[in-house]
């Protein structure tokens, strides 16, 4: 699977069909291509693409907004799953969020969805809320998870 190193850079427009590609496969309501690109166009949003040798295997999107940093999506397809993708990814944004001097990020994620959970918990992530029958197909509820961000020494 892996022979050359993951490269994590920000996504351009042409990854968008790849991404939303991705969006099927990992979730039940999807994002399209034109809402993958409308997202890596908009100046408040950043997404970072991991790449095997040119091709995305997963991804990160960011809101940033003023001191606030809201994870929209994290994604990694399965063949690439548990290579330390997701870690690599959420440690990347986390420093871009740092370098915009964010202190805040927040997310939203499926109250059954446990490896992404435990995986945000190992990031200083905590459960502040719960959205009741926020996400669809099927419905569930998302836990609200946030953390601070503390300025690097």
């Amino acid at each position: 699977m892996k022979s050359e190193p993951i490269i994590i850079e920000k996504a351009s427009v042409g990854d968008s069909p790849r991404i939303a590609e991705i969006e099927k496969i990992c979730f039940s309501v999807p994002w399209s291509e034109n809402s993958v690109k409308d997202f890596i166009e908009n100046p408040l949003c950043v997404m970072f693409a991991a790449k095997d040798r040119g091709v995305v295997c997963g991804y990160i999107g960011l809101y940033i907004i003023a001191d606030e940093c809201d994870i929209a999506n994290v994604a990694v397809v399965p063949e690439y799953r548990k290579c330390g993708i997701a870690t690599a990814l959420i440690s990347h944004a986390t420093d871009f969020a740092r370098e915009k001097n964010v202190e805040r990020m927040m997310l939203e994620v499926r109250a059954s969805n446990t490896p992404a959970i435990s995986l945000y918990k190992k990031f200083g992530f905590e459960e502040v809320g719960v959205r009741k029958n926020y996400y669809t197909q099927p419905k569930e509820d998302a836990l609200l998870m946030d953390r601070i961000i503390t300025k690097k020494a």
